[in-house]
């Protein structure tokens, strides 16, 4: 798979771990469009994460699928920032 997954209650989070290329651009997307119909149901808000590094047009590319699938079925979406480029905490000396 080239997205991994996982159902929160209402929220889908959707992961992209690596950059993808022409190549996995379609599987992607096609993999997305069945994540969605497959959790429609019982979900309401799609989490998507996309890799840390600097994006290729064919993951531009996905992204925008995921934006317009969320929208063609009545669902929020939220980019997140990935956990590596994510600020990090201050630590205070004491």
């Amino acid at each position: 798979m080239i997205i991994s997954h996982q159902q929160l209650g209402t929220v889908l989070g959707l992961t992209l771990p690596h950059e993808l290329d022409i190549s996995t651009r379609a599987a992607a997307a096609a993999q997305v469009e069945r994540l969605l119909l497959t959790y429609r149901p019982h979900v309401r808000s799609v989490l998507l994460t996309p890799p840390a590094t600097a994006h290729t047009p064919a993951t531009l590319s996905v992204l925008a699928r995921v934006r317009h699938l969320c929208e063609a079925h009545g669902l929020l979406l939220t980019v997140t920032e990935p956990a590596e480029t994510a600020p990090q905490p201050l630590s205070v000396a004491a």
